[in-house]
């Protein structure tokens, strides 16, 4: 949260005008020539009025509250004192006129004030508002809101009064100016200074002004979230509402206005674009939302919403920009600047100043498409929306009902705009390299469709498109990712589940079909996203042609279409565009309903004393709300606490700010200040730094803000590199960097092996110096590849060959026209079969699955007098052989086949579909590496790549029938990275784990600790990968803890309790009262389905006892050992494994039983690494990481062991559970084929204590175990092997 200023509304409040000599010159000029014609004054800046209004005694309050000042200029009272003695006088520098915000400009705030000149007229006229943005250097926006009144020139002039003087009138702006955009909010607190400003004197008016910008100085800014304060500024009751979060702006205006004009596309482009209206007001609110629909694409150009007449010149910027200019000004913008893109608001006509055609690239049409019905089903008008409701019987009401209406408006305004950004940017995601940060535009743009390529090209140029990549190499989650996330296929749902290759699937390919005959233009390359909005026949909205001439509006004007399209029709909704039902917001659920906290009502007297007493007030009543929802909404907690403690800095009372500030970290670090409480902490006196050290709480959490601020910061990785074929020699790591950053793979064995490949035969210029891939090699190498994906896209599968391929299947490679014993035709191939696309009518032919191949060889067939190479491939279950007679590509074929035939085995044996996708990998893989080479060795250099083929010979290909009966599934936590890292810790949570009152049901989930403090969520229903991946923190994970109260908690290395919410799947809660590494996480199992009191410890030894509601420390332990490793409760007695000894304590904290390693395990320097408590048994079950056997102990006789077990082949126990009545132990098992330790996991009966099961389960040993509802065991792998095996439970 931005915290470089104090969050109050009010920034400052600058009166401007005519200064009283020019009036005084203005008055006798015209009683001397006659009656005004249109005269126009220079306007100044008249006073300026910025917070703090009153000092800390009640002396500096009655010197602030002086009235007796003679009015004068700001201007011309600073150009009347020379430069010395502006910097020296101590009365300047203490001026209240000359305490102005550094971020204002004044000599440029008349103009903009008075935008069209200030005007002394003979006739009153009623106020006029209009809204300014000021942007500056860094990219900075201060707002302001500005009222115009019309006060007599004579009021208080008596010597010039005179009854044959004409009665005239100038205007005075009153601008309001704001860090935060809170147009709406104070146009009403303005609208309400006009109704004091009429019944007072021109003399009185300063002191009415700075009693006004005195309370707005008392009004704090909400936080972030659902918590908007309220408060009475008579007659009318005022809202401020709160941003949605941090990256959220705050929209207090009404985004609906646009629609009444044109659509908002023009600006993806960053054109020059000018926008014109004769209501100066429209100008802000128009372009304000038009940014806000681009979210989360973030203009960064030059923005002036408001030009003055003497800023036209900056129209002239060779820049893109955003400005607004009066409709009196078009023709002369028009006319004397070419290339703007010129848009009249008033009645929504776009054109261009260089030609009378307008000349933009059109935006995708199914997402425009889709966007048009999507704003069919918006209510835009209040009256409509009212019609069957009851009327209001006061403003108050009225008011009440416009603003909920509007909010709700905005809600659907900001879901629509967030679909068409997420249908129009969805693909951007499949050309990116993470781990590089590189962006593959060309592939990128090749994969759009003709007519849409000019669009992207103009698009991908921009500097907010550049942001936007940067936000999705940082793999931010905001709402665009979890829309997109949200609306995928099921079919993407799917693939995601492993990393497939990009190749249209038949579910694809049908749907591109259906949408090409309904005549909807689709790129044929874009993944697939909900369809079908259903029939709602609102009212709505006509659809602007936008793409040539000047374009009418729903208000009239001119156009000139270029095609029939422009006349609008409902479109048909593409199956490759996603849209969701009306009402249904998109991001996730809908937000929780807002809750309104009354401001105190202002005192009578702005005085010190007084101000005082409001803060006290204010504090008493968040104490007051703070108490009521203490254990049941800890977000609006947090925001109570973070509003209590910012009103406590600004009372002086720093040790109380200092602790609502600690409760507001422990609870939400989202919306935590941390430079504001950094500077809390740098003020406090002596005499509070020696209270705060005697509170240990306190005195902690102010030395993590001091280490915290001392630590540099850490500056985030902003590179977005474009995807560039190398232009010299690569070795083995560069060649792995380029590789994986055009796309092609990201697995480093597998591009070793493809480096091997293409190395096979080149020779090595210098001997003992390391082979080198040339760039043209690269060049031709990556030139098939993406051609061979380019024909896989573009081929045309027959009616009859679709009906009998399933949805998920694609075709990956395709033969020449070659005769078989099938008959005459061409060899396809997909992930599951063989089938031959015959030239006669039948069209369809099976030859095989690849899952029933018990042969593949090269024979020879007889041809007159020669020999000819054939390809036989031997099916179960059918006595002919298939014999194809496949040329020059025989022996190609005959490796991708026997390597899809070993993928195909390997992923059924393990139950891993990643096998598969590896197998279809190196397939592709062979035929670009032959088709590169063109040399006698290609086959030969190829096979290098042929690694299931060559494995099965190596080892054994059979998993074992106890194995392969009990194992379910295998997933890979890791396949979006490099290498496989290794499984930590593993939590299911089932889908009750979501609160009662949630507005939708939720999935299971599988959460997943991994290295670095990466954690990733599987949907446990699908075993997809639904979140990638959530950073915890730096350091490794070591433990894991679901509650029900929406929350997992994780414990780190760097000693912190890090809490996910799982609403928003952020982390923004942290626990960091242990001192040293958390070790372990445990609820009572009688109190699960409560969660209210958990237990952690640290390798320390320290045991604390929360409550999960507060998140408060209820007690604390400390156990005297070498190293405390995890802890358990079972029967309200909490049991610690502390390495060489397991501990049961009293509930007083000492020690009660203790179970020590037995001798002979002793002198072998081992330790305990897991433990089982059975205590409806007596039971105590441990293990050892060096000892192949488990020790079974009787709690009451922990002296020796009652039984030890034998393991059979394991060397040493990592990890237990247990599930019904049986023991899990995970192990670290036999040595593989090259002398590396495997993982084994053993299943015990808990009667009769015998090894049941022995299941081979991975390649690496076993680091962690958990149960999904005692249906499934999970067991996570180390980083050889990386992924997470899931078991059926008998």
């Amino acid at each position: 949260m931005a915290d470089r200023s104090p969050p109050v509304l009010l920034e400052a409040c600058v009166v401007l005008g005519a200064s009283r000599d020019k009036l005084c010159e203005v008055s006798q000029a015209i009683n001397t020539n006659g009656s005004p014609d249109r005269l126009l004054l220079e306007p100044e800046v008249l006073h300026v009025l910025a917070p703090p209004f009153v000092g800390r005694s009640p002396a500096d309050g009655a010197a602030v509250r002086s009235r007796g000042r003679r009015r004068r200029s700001f201007l011309r009272r600073k150009r009347e004192q020379p430069p010395s003695a502006v910097a020296t006088s101590p009365q300047a520098c203490g001026s209240e006129d000359l305490s102005v915000p550094k971020d204002i400009d004044l000599m440029a705030l008349p103009q903009l004030c008075f935008p069209g000149g200030l005007r002394v007229t003979n006739e009153q006229k009623d106020e006029q508002f209009h809204f300014l943005v000021f942007t500056d250097v860094f990219g900075n926006k201060t707002h302001g809101v500005v009222m115009q009144c019309y006060r007599p020139i004579l009021e208080g002039m008596t010597v010039l009064k005179s009854l044959k003087f004409p009665r005239l009138f100038s205007a005075y702006s009153f601008c309001v100016i704001s860090k935060y955009p809170y147009f709406t909010a104070l146009k009403d607190c303005l609208s309400c200074l006009s109704i004091t400003l009429r019944s007072c004197l021109l003399s009185d008016m300063e002191a009415r002004v700075k009693e006004f910008a005195t309370k707005l100085a008392l009004v704090p800014i909400p936080p972030p979230g659902q918590l908007h304060l309220m408060f009475t500024l008579c007659p009318l009751t005022i809202v401020l509402p709160a941003r949605e979060d941090k990256d959220h702006p705050t929209i207090d205006l009404d985004l609906h206005l646009p629609f009444f004009c044109f659509r908002p596309e023009q600006l993806l482009q960053e054109r020059r674009v000018v926008l014109f209206s004769a209501d100066w007001a429209r100008l802000t609110l128009v372009a304000e939302s038009l940014l806000l629909f681009l979210q989360p694409l973030s203009w960064q150009q030059p923005y002036v919403p408001v030009l003055a007449r003497s800023m036209l010149d900056f129209v002239m910027a060779p820049t893109a920009f955003l400005m607004g200019c009066h409709l009196s000004h078009f023709k002369e913008v028009a006319t004397e600047t070419d290339d703007l893109v010129l848009i009249n608001i008033d009645n929504g006509s776009v054109s261009t100043s260089c030609s009378e055609t307008l000349d933009l690239p059109e935006i995708p049409a199914a997402a425009a498409d889709c966007f048009t019905q999507r704003c069919r089903t918006l209510q835009i008008h209040f009256d409509l929306h009212q019609c069957p409701h009851a009327s209001c019987t006061g403003v108050s009401e009225q008011r009440a009902k416009r603003r909920a209406w509007q909010h709700d408006l905005n809600l659907d305004i900001q879901r629509i705009t967030l679909e068409l950004m997420v249908n129009v940017f969805r693909d951007v995601s499949s050309h990116l390299n993470y781990e590089h940060r590189v962006f593959n535009s060309e592939e990128f743009l090749k994969s759009r469709q003709p007519s849409e390529q000019l669009f992207y090209k103009q698009v991908l140029e921009t500097h907010i498109f550049h942001l936007f990549l940067k936000d999705r190499l940082n793999k931010k989650i905001d709402d665009f990712a979890r829309l997109e996330h949200s609306t995928r296929s099921e079919m993407q749902r799917m693939k995601a589940v492993v990393e497939v290759l990009r190749r249209p699937t038949v579910q694809e390919i049908q749907a591109r079909r259906k949408s090409s005959s309904m005549g909807t233009r689709v790129s044929t390359r874009r993944g697939i996203s909900l369809p079908d909005l259903g029939d709602d026949h609102t009212t709505g909205f006509k659809r602007n042609p936008t793409l040539t001439g000047i374009i009418a509006s729903d208000h009239g004007g001119t156009s000139k279409p270029r095609s029939s399209r422009n006349v609008w029709k409902r479109p048909s909704v593409s199956p490759y565009i996603f849209s969701l039902p009306p009402g249904v917001l998109a991001p996730g659920n809908p937000p929780e309903p807002a809750t309104l906290f009354k401001l105190p009502d202002f005192p009578a007297s702005l005085s010190f004393n007084s101000i005082q007493s409001y803060y006290r007030e204010l504090i008493r009543l968040l104490g007051k709300a703070i108490f009521s929802v203490q254990n049941e909404n800890p977000a609006l907690l947090a925001r109570f606490y973070y509003l209590r403690g910012f009103i406590s800095t600004l009372c002086w009372r720093r040790l109380d700010a200092l602790g609502d500030f600690q409760n507001l970290y422990r609870t939400d670090t989202a919306i935590f200040p941390t430079q504001l409480v950094t500077r809390l902490v740098d003020s406090l006196h002596r005499e509070e730094r020696q209270q705060a050290d005697r509170q240990p709480e306190l005195k902690r959490f102010i030395l993590k803000v001091r280490t915290e601020n001392e630590k540099p910061s850490a500056q985030p990785d902003d590179r977005v590199k474009k995807f560039k074929l190398p232009q010299k020699r690569l070795h083995q790591e560069e060649f792995v960097r380029c590789v994986q950053e055009c796309g092609i793979v990201k697995d480093v064995a597998t591009i070793h092996r493809l480096f091997d490949a293409l190395t096979d035969d080149t020779p090595i210029s210098v001997p003992g110096q390391p082979k080198q891939v040339v760039p043209e090699l690269f060049r031709v190498f990556y030139t098939l590849w993406k051609a061979t994906e380019a024909e896989a896209q573009d081929y045309n599968l027959p009616p009859e060959v679709i009906d009998h391929l399933d949805n998920s299947e694609c075709v990956y490679k395709v033969s020449l026209c070659v005769k078989t014993s099938l008959g005459v035709g061409k060899i396809a191939m997909t992930q599951k079969r063989l089938i031959l696309l015959t030239v006669g009518p039948q069209g369809f032919l099976e030859i095989t699955k690849f899952r029933d191949i018990q042969e593949v060889k090269i024979a020879s067939a007889s041809f007159l007098l020669l020999r000819i190479p054939s390809l036989h491939i031997k099916t179960c279950g059918s006595v002919k052989v298939f014999e194809a007679n496949l040329k020059t590509e025989t022996e190609l074929w005959n490796l991708v086949v026997r390597e899809m035939w070993a993928g195909r085995n390997m992923a059924h044996q393990h139950k891993d579909p990643q096998y598969m996708t590896e197998a279809l990998t190196n397939v592709l893989l062979m035929d670009a590496v032959t088709g590169c080479l063109q040399t006698p060795r290609s086959i030969s250099a190829a096979s290098k790549l042929a690694y299931f083929d060559q494995i099965k010979h190596e080892v054994p290909m059979m998993v074992p029938k106890m194995t392969s009966e009990t194992l379910k599934h295998k997933i890979n936590p890791s396949q979006d990275l490099a290498e496989p890292q290794t499984v930590r810790a593993l939590l299911y949570t089932p889908g009750q784990l979501t609160s009662c009152d949630s507005k939708s049901e939720m999935n299971p989930k599988l959460w997943v600790a991994l290295a670095g403090g990466k954690v990733v969520v599987f949907d446990a229903a699908s075993w997809s990968m639904q979140q990638y991946c959530i950073q915890v923190g730096a350091s490794e994970l070591n433990c894991m803890m679901g509650l029900v109260r929406e929350q997992v908690w994780i414990g780190s290395q760097d000693s912190v309790i890090y809490i996910i919410d799982t609403q928003s799947m952020s982390c923004n809660k942290q626990l960091t009262e242990h001192r040293h590494e958390v070790t372990g996480l445990t609820l009572d199992p009688r109190d699960q389905h409560n969660s209210q009191r958990a237990h952690s410890c640290s390798c320390d030894g320290t045991i604390l006892l929360w409550d999960t509601a507060s998140l408060k420390v209820k007690r604390q332990l400390h156990l005297s050992c070498d190293r405390l490793c995890s802890i358990q409760v079972h029967d309200g007695t909490l049991w610690c494994r502390c390495g060489d000894c397991v501990v049961e304590l009293k509930k007083s904290g000492t020690p009660q039983r203790r179970v020590s390693l037995a001798d002979d395990v002793q002198s072998m320097s081992s330790s305990f690494s897991s433990f089982i408590i059975i205590p409806e048994r007596g039971q105590l079950w441990t293990g050892c990481a060096d000892s192949g056997e488990l020790c079974l102990w009787h709690t009451d006789n922990p002296r020796r062991p009652r039984k030890r077990i034998p393991l059979p082949g394991g060397s040493g126990v990592t990890c237990m559970m247990r599930v019904k009545d049986q023991i899990w132990a995970g192990c670290r098992g036999r040595s593989g084929s090259q002398g590396q330790s495997g993982g084994q996991l053993l299943v015990m009966d808990a009667e009769s204590h015998t090894v049941v099961k022995e299941l081979q389960a991975h390649s690496d040993s076993i680091q962690t175990l958990c149960s999904a509802e005692d249906r499934y065991v999970l067991s996570g792998s180390a980083s050889r092997d990386g992924k997470i095996a899931i078991w059926k439970v008998e």
